[in-house]
């Protein structure tokens, strides 16, 4: 524990609308804990089919090694998504947008089906920032970042972050411990520092990208 970090996961609660943060090192050292922390051997997992290489590979071949099965379905196929859930199904796992077609699952639809199913929901909202999307505000159970990116904004930082409910982010934080990924105090200095312009830099970033878009 740091009480920097610590700072840093509670204002990031607060951007997202949730009830606690978790920071990392890295975006997938945020994603591979998230996961190992919710499946164990014979579990399965369903990760759509256009989620982030990196995550694709984690849950694909190394949890492969471990004997946790997986299910890639159509990128936002939200009939897909519901049929391949198994009564060994511990998670589902998207990304919204995707990483880079920028598809865009029905988020309502996910949290619904999670619910019902009794499986818990991950979406990587790294490209939306929470202040283009919300997934916690949509029922979804966890969300992750990569920090790196729009949060962090200025390339001189890599870090990763989850947010969800204080009984689901203290489960994860024991694991977190164990596995090592985490965040120095400068680095969240430098973040703290990135939450300060993040509404200005993402605001501008999308006023821009529409603007190229219009041109085009």
């Amino acid at each position: 524990g740091n009480p920097s970090v610590r700072l840093v996961e509670e204002r990031l609660a607060a951007i997202e609308g949730a009830e606690d943060a978790l920071l990392f090192g890295s975006g997938m050292a945020a994603i591979t804990t998230s996961i190992l922390a919710l499946v164990k051997t014979g579990s399965h997992v369903v990760l759509f089919a256009d989620c982030y290489r990196r995550t694709r590979q984690f849950v694909g071949q190394f949890l492969d090694r471990f004997g946790v099965a997986h299910t890639l379905v159509a990128s936002a196929d939200v009939e897909a998504l519901a049929a391949a859930i198994r009564p060994e199904t511990r998670l589902v796992i998207s990304e919204a947008p995707t990483n880079p077609y920028l598809n865009v699952v029905d988020l309502d639809a996910v949290a619904r089906i999670g619910r019902e199913r009794r499986v818990k929901t991950l979406i990587d909202a790294t490209f939306a920032t929470p202040l283009n999307l919300r997934p916690i505000a949509h029922g979804i159970d966890l969300v992750v970042h990569s920090g790196t990116k729009y949060l962090a904004g200025h390339s001189d930082l890599c870090c990763g972050a989850i947010v969800g409910t204080t009984r689901m982010i203290e489960r994860l934080r024991h694991h977190a411990v164990m596995y090592g990924g985490s965040l120095n105090a400068q680095d969240c200095y430098l973040l703290e520092r990135s939450l300060k312009t993040l509404d200005l830099r993402v605001r501008q970033q999308s006023h821009n990208a529409l603007t190229v878009a219009r041109g085009l």
